[in-house]
């Protein structure tokens, strides 16, 4: 299967992308760069799991993207406290990565069947 068939890889995708535009106008580069990057992480390592040679790799990867899509929660809950999130599309965001974090362990968990 490609992943771009993956209904977990289309949602951390379009979750990266959306946190990508939320803070296009952030000026406090550090926090900016730090969540974009721990977001983009998730899908990415997703791609790059499903593009190995062995269920091993695969799954390596896809637990690489369920730590970033922990370090993102965090971030996200800093950024609700520092006031740089929208309470609500903070909470958003946290339901996505925890909805995201039980699809990818379900897909881990079939790669080790």
């Amino acid at each position: 299967m490609d992943f771009e068939r993956l209904e977990v890889w289309k949602r951390s995708a379009r979750l990266s992308a959306n946190i990508y535009k939320y803070f296009k106008d952030n000026t406090d580069y550090g926090f900016k760069d730090q969540i974009t990057r721990s977001g983009l992480s998730i899908p990415s390592n997703i791609a790059e799991g499903y593009d190995r040679f062995s269920d091993k790799d695969t799954i390596r990867f896809l637990y690489y993207s369920k730590g970033s899509c922990a370090e993102l929660r965090t971030q996200i809950y800093i950024g609700i406290e520092i006031d740089y999130i929208d309470t609500e599309m903070g909470n958003e965001w946290v339901k996505e990565t925890q909805e995201i974090t039980k699809m990818l362990q379900g897909l881990i968990a079939a790669f080790q069947d």
